[in-house]
């Protein structure tokens, strides 16, 4: 049997830091093993505390959890991330994708949905809440309706030639030197590229970007 997954908690609010741990400890497969009440504690505690997943509350004192996260992923190997707010506001929720997070929980249905959102952060899956999906469909569709060009993938363009150089078997130093990028900004595209499609390995790459039309099988 696997480790559990390490879990820093971050919410000014005592009681419901109280009440999310035993909803995750009470999984065997998660386990909160630091707390924070701010965004800056949680950015301290990162330093001395081994953790895979950081659950970060929107609105704190001293450092948002969107400023935690911001600083959070630009270490050089961040832990998953996701949001837990009281706001139902698809702005926050993108903003907390810009920001790094994997997903954005509504403290209102935590009981129903942080135990699934952090399985599939863990998993690099990335987290949407029913009312940001309801928010994305009613988007496309209008787009649609307007006759504006939808994109055809979640991958920028600097995604989709990193994704199609890793399926060709280039590694991240020739990659970086084909692009003119640093190693690190190749290992970050790549980190984002699986984060996008749910995706683990060299492997389901390859055979995504055959079916993408970006290599030849």
């Amino acid at each position: 049997m696997s480790a559990p997954t390490r879990i820093l908690l971050a919410d000014d609010h005592t009681l419901v830091r109280r009440g999310v741990r035993l909803i995750l400890d009470a999984e065997p497969d998660l386990q909160v093993v630091a707390e924070a009440g701010d965004g800056a504690e949680a950015v301290e505690l990162l330093r001395e505390t081994e953790v895979d997943l950081v659950v970060l509350d929107i609105a704190m004192p001293r450092m948002t959890g969107l400023q935690a996260a911001r600083e959070i992923s630009r270490r050089p190997d961040p832990p998953k991330m996701l949001m837990l707010s009281m706001h139902d506001n698809e702005q926050y929720f993108f903003e907390a994708l810009k920001a790094g997070a994997s997903g954005y929980v509504l403290k209102s249905v935590a009981d129903e949905d942080l135990v699934s959102a952090c399985r599939a952060a863990v998993r690099g899956e990335a987290f949407v809440y029913p009312g940001a999906m309801r928010t994305l469909v009613r988007d496309f569709l209008e787009r649609m309706r307007r006759g504006e060009r939808v994109p055809a993938t979640v991958l920028t363009a600097r995604e989709d030639q990193v994704l199609k150089l890793v399926a060709e078997g280039a590694t991240t130093r020739e990659i970086a030197r084909m692009l003119t990028i640093s190693p690190k900004t190749v290992e970050r595209h790549r980190a984002n590229i699986l984060a996008k499609l749910g995706m683990n390995d060299r492997t389901q790459l390859t055979r995504y970007a055959i079916r993408a039309g970006l290599v030849e099988p």
